[in-house]
């Protein structure tokens, strides 16, 4: 699936159509480069999961939990990650194979240590600042 972002305001409508595309899937990993919107989609995903809690980058902590009616919501951010011993220590399996919804920023950092089954959304800037995102499942 490619799907073309012109609007922040299509945002809520392109996080429903990937989660009703994708009904059994909780593992979605974020590729692309830094400030292409990978966060700011994330917080149009949690909000269509009924995130009332404020979302935002974790940068710093790592990981963030929010509290949805489909249960613990799980943002990750291991741009920091100096290894992958680092996700290791976190106890990151417990995350990724608790059922729950997980959304991966920078999962290119711990390459070896994802599931064998995720959603992948790639995440591009084309020349008029518009955006582009591939979703595939692996």
């Amino acid at each position: 699936m490619r799907i073309e972002i012109k609007s922040l305001h299509e945002l809520p409508t392109i996080a429903n159509t990937i989660l009703n595309a994708f009904p059994d899937e909780r593992i979605f990993l974020f590729y692309g480069d830094m400030g292409v919107g990978k966060t700011t989609f994330i917080n149009a995903l949690c909000e269509a999961l009924d995130v009332q809690d404020h979302t935002s980058s974790p940068t710093f902590s790592i990981i963030n939990e929010y509290a949805s009616k489909h249960g613990p919501l799980y943002h990750f951010d291991f741009y920091r990650l100096k290894n992958e011993t680092e996700a290791f220590d976190m106890g990151y399996e417990e995350y990724f194979y608790s059922g729950n919804y997980c959304f991966v920023e920078w999962p290119e950092k711990i390459a070896n240590l994802l599931p064998s089954s995720y959603v992948k959304i790639k995440m591009e800037v084309t020349e008029n600042q518009n955006r582009f995102m591939t979703v595939e499942k692996k």
